[in-house]
């Protein structure tokens, strides 16, 4: 088979997943990063050091896996989980040895008079501003743009015949100024001054998805990643979500879906509180990749004729379970989750220390 037609062979076999269509077989994809460096024998800091490098060794880290139907994200820089998480990071071969792994440190970098600034500046000049002085200000400047090479990451995964879902990030605003604030303050701040959060997450919300979506779009990528953590209903009262997390979601996803894109809901921690909720969103045009801590199975009964699942193998069973545990577990999944509305993934990111047998016995589970 051609690479070309081997490409299309996977994203057809997703595509259907996501439409809840009946595909040849269950999808299986690969998620991770600092995996890659890790079955490669790569040091961490040269794996992140230079974009080439880190979508290179990911593409070996995928053929050594024994290849999937296609990678979530293709590749990865650190800085961008300050974007994500609004945090400074600590980088190995930067501020940390070179086989560590990296480290988003959250402290109090907005204080409360900061939804003020929010109010009067306009999210985007805030952003700038905080980014420049609190947040990249010690960064090394080979790590950020304009210095760092960009790469045309659709097109170097193309070549192999494997696709990258995700185009562009998108996270609510809540688990940004959740990560600023730090979430002890940010949580009393929803107690003390509810209304000003939610004003200046009002604020916040027009810019999120706007700039990943026209990117996606024009570089040819499935989905746009929209995440989630600390707005998963585990930490927060019925009241709470509603009114803080559940708007802003539907919001963004249907601005997703509207361009023509899945919207991939990548949702870390529990929450099954809130499966019945996600019936709003559009049907066949989302996939809600869950990390192990969400109820699949009740998720496979409350959303199985609306959204397609994707998960949910544990980190710590790629790393602490046999290669047999894997694959069992793996087979109950497909079994119970599939045929039709079913993609095989790791709950979250592989984890770096992953047992290579068993990320292959769960492509294997899948592929057969």
């Amino acid at each position: 088979m051609s690479t070309e037609a081997l490409y299309n062979q996977r994203l057809t076999r997703i595509l259907k997943a996501v439409a809840l269509e009946e595909p040849d077989r269950t999808p299986v994809v690969l998620e991770y990063s600092g995996f890659a460096a890790y079955v490669t024998r790569t040091s961490m800091a040269e794996f992140l050091r230079s974009p080439t490098t880190n979508i290179d060794t990911m593409i070996q880290a995928f053929h050594i896996v024994g290849d999937g139907d296609a990678i979530n994200y293709g590749s990865f820089w650190p800085y961008g989980l300050c974007y994500a998480f609004m945090s400074k990071v600590r980088v190995p071969g930067v501020d940390l040895p070179d086989n560590e792994m990296w480290q988003v440190v959250e402290t109090e970098l907005m204080d409360r008079d900061s939804y003020d600034r929010i109010l009067d500046l306009g999210w985007a000049d805030f952003l700038k501003k905080i980014m420049q002085e609190r947040i990249l200000n010690d960064v090394p400047p080979e790590y950020l743009p304009p210095k760092r090479k960009s790469v045309d990451v659709r097109a170097e995964w193309h070549t192999h015949g494997i696709p990258v879902l995700s185009g562009g990030d998108v996270t609510t605003p809540i688990e940004l100024l959740c990560g600023a604030r730090s979430l002890p303050k940010f949580f009393i701040d929803l107690i003390e001054i509810p209304d000003k959060v939610a004003a200046a997450m009002d604020m916040i919300l027009p810019h999120l998805a706007n700039k990943a979506v026209r990117r996606a779009k024009k570089l040819g990528f499935p989905a746009v990643w929209v995440g989630g953590w600390r707005s998963a209903p585990c930490l927060l009262s019925p009241v709470m979500w509603n009114r803080f997390v559940w708007p802003y979601i539907r919001k963004l996803v249907y601005e997703v879906a509207n361009a023509g894109l899945i919207a991939l809901l990548h949702l870390d921690s529990d929450w099954t509180r809130e499966l019945e909720r996600f019936r709003e969103l559009p049907r066949g045009k989302c996939l809600m990749a869950l990390d192990g801590d969400t109820d699949i199975f009740r998720a496979k009964e409350v959303l199985g004729d609306h959204m397609c699942l994707m998960g949910d193998v544990p980190a710590s069973m790629l790393f602490y379970k046999s290669s047999e545990d894997v694959y069992k577990y793996c087979s109950r999944l497909i079994r119970e989750l599939g045929p039709a509305g079913f993609i095989l993934q790791s709950g979250c990111d592989i984890p770096a220390n992953a047992k290579l047998e068993n990320v292959q016995a769960m492509v294997a589970a899948a592929v057969g």
